[in-house]
């Protein structure tokens, strides 16, 4: 099954990091959080992509071509062009399969993953798709046996975000009761790490974002929302950039699922 992320947002809430990079390769430890997100889904054997490119494509298609040199010792003779490489045994090599596709620069993301059905094989009944900012702890089989028992024709994951301010309760005397550091709400919203079947793109058109294939999805009862309890967190500015390297940095990742 393939899995399509998207990757060609511009970041501008972000923009410490992305005025010279896509945001998909904004840095968590050193590999940037496009990296991560492929390997959650590898480790659950899902390791074939369809990167849906725009703002700064050249960035990523760079990182991954040049990869093995990024991440080697190598010796480089420049006489005949011949490099040869050390590769540390303690690390494990990436298993990647990756389509590379330039949906443009102003593109919306629904048109996006339009412009990548073409690199669905058409034996392949599902696809996945999630956007290129965000980690988390989530059970990639789960979600995937989730949807074939709902037959729906789509299945977003619901989480539960963060209230970004302190919330405050008083009583009939205007006095404050209780008082919470960014409570998490209990709302579902959109998390990312979505499946389908194909008739998907029969509900998606052309210039308009996701959101309005997941809406005529929703009015016919067939979007369905896989609950996930557990972690999640998306770069969106940052200071979500610090909190993500700071866990990294702990050893603790909660996302971090591979060996």
């Amino acid at each position: 099954m393939k899995v399509i992320i998207l990757c060609g947002g511009t970041g501008t809430r972000l923009k410490e990091e992305t005025e010279y990079k896509p945001k998909p390769m904004v840095y968590i430890g050193s590999q940037p959080i496009l990296w991560h997100i492929m390997k959650i889904y590898a480790s659950y054997g899902y390791n074939e992509f369809i990167l849906a490119l725009g703002y700064k494509a050249d960035y990523i298609k760079d990182y991954f071509l040049n990869q093995k040199a990024f991440t080697s010792d190598f010796t480089l003779e420049t006489r005949h062009h011949k490099t040869k490489f050390f590769l540390d045994e303690r690390r494990e090599v990436d298993n990647f399969k990756i389509t590379f596709v330039d949906t443009g620069l102003e593109t919306l993301p629904g048109e996006r993953i339009l412009r990548c059905k073409k690199y669905i094989p058409k034996k392949d009944k599902y696809f996945m798709v999630t956007y290129g900012d965000g980690v988390s702890n989530i059970d990639i089989d789960a979600l995937v046996k989730f949807h074939k028992k709902q037959k729906t024709i789509g299945t977003l994951t619901g989480i539960h975000p963060k209230f970004k301010f302190g919330a405050v309760k008083i009583n009939d005397k205007n006095l404050v009761t209780e008082f919470s550091e960014k409570p998490v709400l209990q709302d579902w919203v959109n998390g990312g790490y979505m499946i389908f079947d194909k008739r998907y793109f029969e509900y998606q058109k052309p210039s308009e974002l996701e959101h309005a294939a997941l809406k005529r999805l929703s009015s016919i009862n067939q979007l369905s929302l896989y609950k996930h309890e557990g972690f999640w967190y998306a770069v969106d500015t940052n200071k979500e950039y610090e909190d993500l390297n700071k866990i990294w940095k702990s050893g603790k990742a909660p996302w971090k699922i591979w060996r």
